[in-house]
């Protein structure tokens, strides 16, 4: 809509209002039949079909329309904003107007609207109230005192009459989420956690339209950068992880495209997305998001590598920082950190040495305050934030690195050394060692800490680690050399019943065909579907074969038969050890081809002991 036509917009809709509420005798609404419409007869109430709220409504979505299609750095896109102040006063003033002679419903959806003008805007006065500070100028004392409600007390109206009179869950949804970004928006973390967890939204928002979840994940970075802010380090970390390690917060958080998914729309779907961005003014900063995940992240990861140095099946916190961190490895000339990124990667390292200035001097510096630590509300409260984590974190680290090369080292050197007070310090030792992540004992009267030394040295951790591996090389390359070897795998199947030959095994065709392919009779040489193997009660007696010469065609053609003609192949070299050796060949067939220690295979029921071979025989192998 242009510019004019948007001007006349608003005026229209002012005018109607002052219409409606200078008449009382005027009833507006969309269960009006047209035939019952009253146009005309001035000594009855005047009745007209329609609905004023839908009205608005779509005048609010042209307003959206209008700042997504504006150059968010032109001056165009400020003279737009500045008639959001209009638009609220028209939804205001439809709300007193709904609340006379609306339904519930009409006044859910006009309290929606209201809200969601109001819930990503920070209330800087109500913040200075709260702070106890004035005006600066007269006048701003003088405006101060002539507002009425602040913004959290407007949202608590308006969202607990939506909480207690809505039958949609839409709208219920939506303004849970706008509370909880509001209570986050302004450090009430308490209040945003608990009504996030109450609402048990994280469970079934997959369901939900695409808007929905915009808002959904607006509302849980915004949880998480207000843990962050009051130190809640690991909390801040498990709200960011979601959206961060997809690599698409720009494209989750309503606030642009992604150029490597355009390939993966067409223009009609582009243009469904682009509707949904949320405008500009809204908008949650990236690099700051980023920065306050990467931050937790090293707080969270350095002592637990420092805790986990020799341990190869560790896991890994944040693969993100991970990342960064590998990236920043493989330069090959490390220069001045320039970027975000590139000062949280130096802090990293800094801190795993156990070097908490260093790594403070990255954290926070001029440059760095520029880009991040300064659009905090409460900037300076945040840098004292970091400063004591880091302290703490450092500390916990140093201990976990270089409690081996100690054999006592004491409280009041630590504190010095970090610059904490020294019942801070005893804490901190002391919840490792309830822990059990530092193998160490508290000296009350001396104030030191004792190590034990239980744990193993960097040497010990090392040959550890080799032999670990050795020991899965062997088992990969037994496993591989099972493979290979194909039938001899089930030849020496010990674990099986029937040996090679199972249930399951060959069909009882396969072996006929095979037999007869060197002119042998099937019956008295195999059962492939029996636990007795070759051997059955109708086949050979319980001595077993005469001679083993006797079926040496089948042997031969097992071994050199082609691959259609045979169920299995033998290989050459049990074929000469069959045909070759000199002791009995009952015996040594036995030995080659049978399981000994398990029923089945050639020894049956009626043959020899389920032990195996006894006596004599067993000797003599």
């Amino acid at each position: 809509m242009k510019a004019d036509m948007w001007k006349k917009c608003l005026d229209c809709i002012d005018e109607l209002l002052d219409i409606l509420f200078n008449n009382n005798n005027i009833f507006i609404g969309e269960n009006i039949a047209e035939d019952s419409e009253n146009l005309g007869i001035s000594d009855q109430p005047f009745r007209v079909r329609g609905c004023i709220l839908t009205l608005v409504e779509r005048m609010d979505e042209e307003f959206t329309k209008i700042m997504q299609n504006t150059d968010p750095h032109s001056q165009e896109y400020v003279d737009n904003l500045k008639d959001e102040g209009r638009v609220c006063g028209v939804i205001d003033r439809l709300l007193q107007y709904l609340e006379l002679k609306g339904s519930t419903e009409e006044v859910c959806r006009v309290y929606l609207r209201r809200i969601m003008h109001t819930y990503y805007k920070f209330d800087y006065k109500a913040h200075r109230r709260s702070l106890g500070l004035q005006g600066e100028t007269k006048s701003e004392q003088d405006q101060e005192e002539s507002e009425g409600d602040d913004s959290a007390i407007i949202m608590d109206r308006l969202c607990k009459f939506i909480y207690a009179k809505d039958r949609t869950d839409r709208i219920r949804t939506c303004a849970i989420l706008c509370h909880i970004y509001h209570h986050a928006l302004h450090s009430r973390w308490y209040q945003a956690r608990d009504l996030m967890l109450m609402s048990h939204l994280q469970d079934n928002i997959q369901h939900a339209d695409p808007p929905v979840q915009i808002l959904y994940n607006r509302t849980m970075v915004q949880l998480g950068i207000c843990a962050f802010r009051q130190g809640m380090i690991k909390d801040a970390h498990n709200a960011l992880l979601d959206i961060q390690s997809s690599g698409r917060a720009k494209e989750l958080l309503g606030q642009g495209l992604l150029m490597r998914n355009m390939q993966e729309r067409n223009a009609e779907q582009e243009k469904i997305e682009k509707r949904r961005q949320v405008p500009f003014h809204m908008h949650i900063n990236l690099e700051l998001l980023e920065c306050v995940y990467l931050v937790s992240a090293m707080l969270l990861e350095i002592p637990y590598m420092a805790a986990h140095e020799f341990d190869a099946r560790r896991r890994m916190i944040s693969k993100q920082f991970h990342h960064q961190l590998r990236v920043g490895e493989r330069q090959p000339l490390l220069g001045p950190p320039e970027s975000m990124r590139e000062h949280v990667v130096a802090a990293s390292k800094a801190m795993k040495m156990g070097d908490w200035r260093t790594c403070h001097s990255f954290i926070i510096n001029e440059k760095m305050n520029s880009k991040v630590w300064d659009l905090f509300p409460e900037a300076q409260r945040v840098r004292e934030m970091l400063v004591r984590k880091i302290q703490e974190e450092s500390l916990r680290t140093y201990l976990f690195t270089y409690s081996s090369v100690y054999d006592s080292i004491s409280m009041a050197t630590l504190s010095e050394m970090f610059e904490l007070e020294l019942p801070m310090v005893h804490s901190i030792i002391s919840k490792m060692i309830i822990n059990e992540e530092l193998m160490a004992s508290l000296d009350q009267p001396t104030q030191t800490v004792v190590m034990h030394r239980t744990e193993p040295t960097s040497l010990q951790n090392m040959a550890l680690q080799l032999a670990e591996k050795l020991g899965g090389l062997v088992e990969n390359n037994e496993r591989v050399f099972d493979l290979k070897q194909g039938v001899y795998g089930g030849y020496f199947n010990r674990d099986q019943k029937g040996g090679y030959q199972q249930k399951q095994g060959y069909q009882r065709v396969l072996c006929e065909d095979a037999c007869a392919a060197v002119s042998l009779n099937p019956s008295h040489y195999a059962a492939p579907d029996q636990r007795g193997g070759y051997q059955q009660k109708q086949g050979f007696q319980r001595n077993g074969y005469d001679h083993v010469f006797s079926f040496a065609p089948l042997l031969i053609h097992l071994s050199v038969a082609p691959p259609s003609s045979r169920p299995f192949r033998l290989p050459h070299t049990l074929l000469l050890l069959l045909l070759t050796q000199s002791f009995p060949p009952r015996e040594r067939l036995n030995v080659l081809l049978c399981s000994t220690d398990q029923k089945g295979g050639y020894q049956q029921k009626q043959g020899y002991q389920r032990g195996g071979y006894r006596g004599q025989n067993q000797s003599s192998y």
